[in-house]
This record gives structure tokens, sequence and C-alpha cells, in this order.
């Protein structure tokens, strides 16, 4: 299930989140604990103890969004250990943790760049 056509920046909350919070208490952990912006166009993504529930919360110009999805026999692989206490991610990121892969032993190819002399900038030339 798509939500949005363009989806803007998700920034996961690392530690688990009493799941009787509602809109203005995870909003108020957007502003007070994560030190961002409620009302800016992300995604906020909360997780609950069990890793069963996840809570998105969302700021459309109108008002909040707030939406609620439960695993009837899974867990989300939460990434728990990160350094960080907030997490930012990508489309390709969030959907991957939707669809329940661990999305922090997730690595694609490394990434290279070439000048127009035929040599790769980040290691070894190409001849």
């Amino acid at each position: 299930m798509r939500l949005f056509r363009d989806l803007p920046t998700v920034y996961l909350h690392r530690d688990v989140v009493d799941f009787r919070k509602s809109i203005d208490g995870l909003a108020a952990i957007v502003e007070q604990q994560m030190d961002l912006d409620p009302f800016a166009d992300a995604l906020y993504v909360f997780c609950n103890r069990h890793r069963d529930r996840l809570k998105v919360l969302h700021w459309d110009q109108t008002g909040f969004c707030l939406w609620y999805k439960r695993l009837e026999k899974a867990k989300f692989q939460w990434p728990r250990k990160h350094a960080d206490g907030v997490i930012r991610w990508g489309e390709r990121e969030f959907n991957w943790l939707l669809e329940g892969f661990d999305v922090m032993r997730m690595q694609g190819h490394k990434e290279v760049h070439f000048s127009a002399t035929n040599t790769v900038i980040d290691g070894d030339s190409c001849y």
C-alpha cells in the first residue's frame, strides 16, 4: 500500500515509544526529543516495545495524519543499536522496513565515480 506519490524524508525514532501516545504526544517527541519540526514535510516513524506495531506521524498542510500498522505474527526489524537516536531514511529503506527486511544490514554496491580522463575518482584506475 502506497500512502504517498512522492514520499518525503522519513525519520525513525530509535527508542521505543509508549503506544498510548497519539498525535499530540508523538508531535512533542518529534520536537523535544528528536529536535525536528513536526510540521515539516516528513514522516516520523515510531515503534512499540514488542516491535510488532508502528505509528507514522505526518503533517499534510491541513492537519496531522497518524498511520498505524500492526503485524499479526512477525516483528519489525527495528534498528535498536543505531548510534543516533534519530535515523534518516528515504522511500526505499522505509518500504524495506514495512516489508520485513533488516535495513541496517542491507548494503548496496559501492558507488563508482569516473572522471573524463578515464580514471576512477574513488579508487584505482580503469586501465
